[in-house]
């Protein structure tokens, strides 16, 4: 038997087991669906449905960075989020167990959910061309029922995905912007009602031209005064003091004096709370406040419509280039190609082997 062996080696180290194993890819592996799809990434050119000093306010326009979607939607679908999703809409573990296949290309019943997501991961090829960015996603499976609806599970998962990267950071950030623009319009509308509260409380439209008016007035009076004070002078020099029209312009020049003092009070008492120059420090007070609140105001508003555009401009979505169909013809066991690869290997093991022991003689 041993002689036998010996001088039929390569039928048995070469021949047979490449029988045994093309018996086993022809006759019992089971033969492999695959669904193909592909699918980019794109999202809506804003610039073009706004004004242009919106678009360039809100950098619209840029070219974005579709390498990185790309790559992140090939990541998600190599996930164990997405093992999980298919999962639970699909029960691809239902399918792959399957005893109706061949052991040694379904998973097996006992497995860990580490070799149940090695097992999707040789199930689901992505590729990415660098060119154009195109998705090519290939999914597998025993029918080919199967395989198109995991295809199809794949593409609207992903395509959410994608999707809930961008309103995540873009909702963050619009929810931060409005509580902002809510507080800085209750300042706004909190410094209005103050303005207008301190107009009805003095009974003043507008405490500037009021006291412009008074400064006029006070103006006026001293004006009379220094007319009077020249009339008297002239009225001393040709009358005795108690001439009756030295007396009544003696009068009037005192009372031009009160009615300057008082006037003067009105505007520079800083005892009393409402000298028009008390009113007036309160009133610009007030107003610049009121400005403050509108300026902060607006820039909150451009920010909030900034932040608006920005979530339209982070909506992102999947364009399916070419639509997953069912597949008619397995694609897996390619036969021709891995019997070849196995006779080949097997040979060459073969040949390395005589080799060794043919130098092992030798050198004896």
């Amino acid at each position: 038997m041993i002689k036998i062996i010996k001088n039929n080696v390569f039928l048995f180290s070469v021949v047979l087991p490449s029988l045994i194993f093309i018996f086993y890819q022809m006759v019992i592996a089971s033969p492999r669906y695959e669904t193909t799809t592909q699918i980019i990434v794109q999202q809506p050119d804003g610039s073009t449905t706004m004004d242009t000093s919106m678009a360039l306010l809100s950098g619209l326009g840029v070219t974005s960075q579709q390498g990185n979607d790309s790559e992140l939607v090939k990541a998600y679908i190599y996930s164990s989020d997405m093992l999980d999703y298919l999962e639970s809409e699909l029960q691809i573990k239902e399918h792959f167990i399957d005893s109706q296949y061949d052991f040694f290309s379904r998973l097996k019943h006992q497995n860990t959910y580490e070799e149940f997501y090695d097992y999707y991961l040789n199930a689901v090829k992505v590729e990415i061309d660098e060119k154009s960015s195109v998705i090519s996603v290939f999914v597998q499976a025993f029918e080919p029922e199967m395989s198109y609806k995991m295809s199809k599970a794949v593409s609207a998962r992903a395509e959410w995905y994608i999707n809930s990267i961008g309103h995540q950071l873009a909702e963050a950030q619009l929810t931060f912007i409005k509580k902002e623009h809510a507080d800085l319009q209750q300042k706004l509308q909190t410094a209005q009602h103050d303005l207008n509260s301190f107009q009805n409380e003095h009974n003043l439209l507008d405490p500037e031209q009021e006291g412009a008016a008074l400064s006029q007035i006070s103006y006026g009076i001293e004006g009379q005064i220094a007319t009077k004070r020249a009339e008297l002078t002239a009225l001393e020099s040709l009358m005795s003091n108690n001439a009756p029209q030295v007396l009544a312009a003696k009068n009037e020049l005192n009372s031009l004096n009160d009615q300057l003092k008082r006037e003067k009070s009105r505007l520079t008492n800083e005892a009393s709370k409402k000298s028009i120059n008390n009113i007036l420090n309160a009133y610009a007070n007030l107003k610049i406040n009121l400005q403050l609140a509108v300026s902060a105001f607006t820039s909150s508003t451009i920010s909030l419509e900034k932040s608006r555009i920005e979530a339209y401009r982070k909506l992102k979505f999947l364009i399916v280039v070419n639509q997953a169909k069912v597949p008619e013809q397995n694609k897996y066991p390619e036969v021709f190609y891995n019997v070849s690869l196995f006779v080949i290997l097997l040979t060459i093991f073969f040949g390395i082997l005589r080799i060794i022991v043919a130098t092992i003689h030798e050198l004896k």
